[in-house]
């Protein structure tokens, strides 16, 4: 969770200087609901290992970087496109609410 905070700060403080244009290879709002699905279903069973803050350090890339694999999604486009949606707090607030919704569907299946 600490990783995608100081994304979201990084890419704040770019976005406001870049311009408007869209970038090529954008992803599509669905896509970045999937990975942002991922990315925080990782986060929390990381969080959930008994290990030391410095192994779980260590171990979150190796697993970000199979999110993307899996989705055939280089990074640097998931940070670019990320970057680019930041600038549209509404467009943000609508994908949140998208991946929250369902992570919280996710739990009650798991719940029942």
């Amino acid at each position: 969770m600490k990783y995608i905070c100081l994304l979201f700060i990084c890419a704040g403080f770019s976005g406001g200087c870049s311009s408007n244009t869209k970038p090529q290879g954008l992803l599509s709002e669905d896509k970045m609901v999937e990975i942002l699905i991922d990315i925080h279903l990782t986060e929390g069973f990381i969080q959930s290992l008994p290990i030391p803050y410095d192994s779980s350090k260590r171990l979150y890339p190796v697993l970000e970087k199979e999110i993307f694999e899996k989705h055939a999604v280089p990074d640097s486009v998931y940070i670019n496109s990320l970057q680019y949606y930041l600038r549209d707090a509404i467009f943000m607030e609508r994908i949140y609410a998208r991946t929250i919704d369902s992570l919280s569907v996710m739990e009650k299946r798991a719940d029942q």
